[in-house]
């Protein structure tokens, strides 16, 4: 319980500091309205091309990869806030304290999967009034935030852990960007996989961030979701969460070995 109140505790210490960088929560969601709107109206000619999904408009493919494209592209960045800590002492302060050691990462991983949450639901509404439709209903919307909050998580716990082993914020930000913009195009994000070139199609078997976007896209916006999928996908992210869980914790205890 009380690695529970002490993960709690953290997750509302980053949660009002994130509320307090209101600036913050905008420009996270600039990106994405950025998406739906620009290549909403640039690419909607891509429903006559052969082979794509039958009934389904341009915006209504896109707007899960775009929900999870926010997810990952936020979680990817998750540990610049880790390092400035580092910076700062904070994290040290926080090892000679009673809190529970796991609430340090778990916190900051909650407060990321309640900010992506709100987000993609932001993002969701932002298409519902552009035209898109969701025949998943709305069990289906809620699985397509947990999955996205579930590979933020994993992201999250990724970028933490890389954080506190290399604790260089330029050194984070290259290995970021050297990842999030190919992750997201080796995916189902703008086009289907069958119309993506074998070799893409191939890797994107193998990419978390296309699991996420296949199994959200088929619970929100299939009328008869393929349960098969989902809950094949869902159980990868569920893995692949654990072992960023993990990587950060063991990243941790590395770092406490060196104060």
């Amino acid at each position: 319980m009380k690695a529970l109140a002490d993960t709690w505790y953290m997750a509302d210490r980053h949660i009002r500091a994130l509320l307090r960088q209101p600036m913050w929560i905008i420009v996270t969601l600039i990106q994405p309205i950025i998406w739906l709107v620009l290549f909403g109206g640039l690419f909607t000619t891509m429903e006559n091309t052969p082979g794509w999904p039958p009934g389904v408009s341009f915006l209504e493919f896109i707007t899960p990869g775009v929900i999870v494209m926010t997810a990952f592209f936020s979680a990817g960045w998750n540990g610049m806030a880790m390092i400035q800590e580092l910076d700062r002492g904070i994290i040290d302060r926080f090892l000679v304290s009673p809190a529970a050691r796991s609430s340090i990462i778990l916190g900051r991983l909650l407060q990321g999967a309640l900010s992506v949450a709100i987000q993609a639901a932001i993002v969701l509404v932002l298409a519902a009034i552009m035209g898109a439709t969701y025949p998943g209903g709305i069990g289906g919307l809620i699985i397509l935030v947990v999955i996205s909050a579930l590979l933020g998580s994993a992201f999250g716990a990724f970028s933490n852990g890389m954080a506190l082993l290399i604790r260089k914020e330029e050194s984070l930000i290259a290995l970021m960007q050297f990842l999030l913009l190919p992750l997201t195009f080796l995916a189902s994000a703008f086009i289907p996989l069958d119309l993506a070139p074998d070799w893409i199609a191939s890797v994107a078997h193998f990419n978390p961030v296309n699991w996420a976007i296949e199994a959200g896209r088929s619970a929100a916006m299939d009328a008869t979701p393929d349960w098969g999928l989902i809950l094949s996908r869902t159980a990868l992210l569920v893995a692949f969460s654990i072992l960023m869980a993990i990587f950060a914790t063991r990243a941790f205890r590395s770092y406490q070995r060196t104060v």
